[in-house]
């Protein structure tokens, strides 16, 4: 079976929320919200963006976990922090440039988004993508994600979809496209 990833057109988001409900659907989510959708600029434009782990090839989070509580999947999802190893420092969620795992007080444990691992490991697109009805998110493979690559300049060797951006922790396992929403750009539907 071909590696399938996680695309996000961050310009298609209309924040409808459906990828928010179907996160909380996901087997062994405990009906948390493990992704976000977020306004770009409320007091300007309705433009919203959908943010969630991005998987990190090298993450800051597992890195920085003194119990070795974050796992990395053979399928190179980074896990939420397994339950018997999670000692409660929280410095996964300082570590995260950005910003994504969330710690519950209650359980003294972090969380985040896992790609619906349950789903993912047998090639079960995540939750939100499934339901995403703009195609914001998408479950795809890795040719299909060249032919989408192919349609934006390169830069440099690396895809930039409108604008040369340094990534905050190296490379990542979910690949974003960002046009038009930092160059304010407003998209004609």
């Amino acid at each position: 079976m071909a590696k399938q990833l996680l695309y996000i057109e961050m310009d298609n988001c209309i924040g409808c929320r459906s990828c928010l409900a179907a996160c909380t659907q996901c087997g062994g989510h405990d009906s948390r919200n493990r992704n976000y959708v977020m306004d770009v600029d409320p007091m300007q434009t309705r433009q919203t963006i959908p943010l969630m782990c991005l998987h990190c090839v090298n993450p800051a989070c597992a890195r920085s976990c003194p119990a070795q509580a974050i796992q990395i999947a053979d399928t190179s999802a980074v896990l939420s922090a397994l339950v018997e190893k999670c000692i409660g420092c929280q410095n996964c969620t300082i570590a995260c440039p950005y910003g994504i795992p969330k710690f519950d007080q209650e359980q003294n444990l972090m969380y985040k988004c896992d790609l619906c691992y349950d789903r993912t490991k047998d090639g079960i697109p995540p939750m939100c993508a499934s339901v995403c009805p703009t195609n914001t998110l998408q479950w795809l493979t890795e040719s299909e994600l060249a032919e989408k690559q192919s349609a934006h300049r390169l830069a440099g060797g690396k895809w930039i979809a409108s604008q040369s951006l340094e990534p905050l922790e190296s490379e990542t396992n979910v690949k974003i496209s960002l046009p038009g929403i930092l160059q304010g750009v407003q998209k004609l539907f």
